[in-house]
């Protein structure tokens, strides 16, 4: 069978490897991206490049959008020249950015006015394993929409699970990253305290990634902590809108989510730092310098 035609929206950090991985599997691809200078490297890969979402839209079977927030979203989706305008009826819109439940719902509700089905596809893994597709794909819609586009997800990740209706792959999505943004603001101010105390920061960090608390995300974001290394695999700044999104999802369902408001401070904190561009590893910084 013929692989479909896929308009990708969004080239940032993730989308520029998911996008060079679905061109590496062989499908017709499509790009936009605001800065177009972020598209040259796929357009020299054999992509093609458009000049709007509507126009990237024009001849796909498949639209993925990765894109920031909500309001990203919203504005290659819904815009004056976004996809929805030009997207054939039959056509298979996947979110894949970490946005809210909300945001989900009302783009499912137009796709559907458009004739087409959508599903919310967000992602766990980084830079890396978006450039290697290794990413894990956390699915709202339905099983026979994740069939459709279960070969375009595989050729950029390694797997796939299926949460439940639309919004549903939305919001396991912010409960994981802000149990991820909470074991980051505790590693930063663990950190601090070893700084400050006078302990060996090599032992007493051996101590914490060999022992309980040493899950996989501590390990490498200790080791970029430490190095010091905060070339971005994960925004700084992302990492606190998702934490906002987070607690408000959590008011919806009368869950206050005290830990991920403590972490979202921290996490603004490095914002009013200087660190939003740099990554999540920055968080630590700002209590480094300031005095005790």
């Amino acid at each position: 069978m013929s692989k479909p035609h896929i308009a990708f929206l969004g080239l940032g950090l993730m989308g520029s490897g998911m996008a060079r991985q679905l061109l590496a599997k062989g499908f017709p691809l499509t790009v936009f991206n605001r800065n177009t200078e972020k598209a040259r490297p796929l357009a020299d890969e054999g992509a093609r490049v458009a000049a709007s979402p509507a126009e990237a839209a024009v001849q796909a079977g498949i639209i993925i959008s990765m894109l920031a927030d909500d309001t990203a979203s919203r504005s290659v989706w819904l815009g004056d020249d976004g996809a929805l305008v030009s997207a054939a009826k039959g056509t298979l819109c996947i979110e894949s950015g970490t946005v809210t439940v909300d945001w989900i719902h009302e783009l499912s509700t137009a796709a559907a006015e458009r004739g087409c089905e959508m599903i919310d596809a967000p992602v766990t893994g980084s830079k890396t394993q978006a450039a290697t597709g290794e990413l894990n794909f956390l699915v709202g819609g339905t099983a026979a929409a994740l069939e459709r586009a279960r070969p375009v997800l595989s050729a950029m990740g390694r797997s796939m699970v299926h949460l439940g209706p639309a919004g549903s792959g939305a919001l396991i999505k912010l409960i994981n990253n802000f149990v991820c943004g909470v074991q980051i603001a505790s590693l930063a101010e663990a950190l601090a305290m070893i700084e400050r105390s006078g302990l060996d920061r090599t032992s007493a960090l051996e101590v914490l990634t060999n022992g309980a608390p040493g899950s996989p995300l501590v390990k490498a974001v200790s080791t970029r902590m430490t190095t010091p290394d905060f070339t971005p695999n994960f925004l700084l700044r992302l990492m606190a809108k998702d934490l906002g999104y987070a607690v408000a999802e959590g008011s919806k369902l009368s869950v206050d989510l005290t830990t991920a408001k403590a972490a979202l401070g921290l996490f603004n904190q490095g914002i009013s730092g200087g660190y939003g561009e740099q990554d999540i590893a920055a968080v630590v910084e700002p209590l480094r310098i300031t005095t005790p």
